[in-house]
């Protein structure tokens, strides 16, 4: 099972790399959601709208240090994301860690969610507090726009619990 899960993050690190929306689409569920390195959700629609002309473009887009947990019909993956592109012209962190819920069976998988975390200490990424920024790293006054982050949220989202 673990090799059809390979093939499918194969399948779309490549779609992700070639900001291929048609093949995305079909990787994805209908009610997939990210939540991105700033804690912005980004519901299918924008997550697909990422590739728009002008706006997200990779040269590069791997995973790395992957682990994965297949409980029934879902696997949790968790992972590096290396990446060299831009957003809106301006670089993006190269390192990220990430998490990505698959559901499937039959050997069929699509994404279900996926949650974005910077790698502090990273090329593009907010440093380690107390620590100096890595060469070559933005300053956290001239960073560069985090794709999906002036999305709107999504309603009913971060919305505290009624405890009445």
């Amino acid at each position: 099972m673990t090799d059809s899960i390979q093939a499918f993050l194969d399948q779309w690190s490549a779609a992700e790399l070639a900001g291929d929306t048609e093949r995305l689409a079909a990787m994805l569920t209908d009610d997939f959601v990210a939540v991105g390195p700033l804690g912005f959700i980004l519901p299918r629609q924008a997550w697909l709208g990422r590739h728009s002309p002008g706006e997200l473009s990779y040269e590069s887009f791997a995973l790395a240090e992957v682990q994965t947990r297949v409980h029934g019909q879902a696997a949790i993956v968790t992972a590096r994301n290396n990446t060299i592109g831009s957003y809106k012209g301006h670089p993006v962190p190269e390192a990220a860690r990430i998490t990505l819920v698959l559901i499937g069976d039959d050997g069929s998988w699509q994404l279900a969610a996926a949650h974005v975390s910077f790698l502090a200490g990273t090329r593009g990424s907010p440093p380690i507090p107390g620590a100096p920024p890595v060469s070559g790293a933005a300053p956290a006054s001239g960073a560069a726009p985090v794709p999906g982050a002036g999305q709107q949220p999504v309603p009913g989202a971060g919305e505290q619990p009624n405890r009445a």
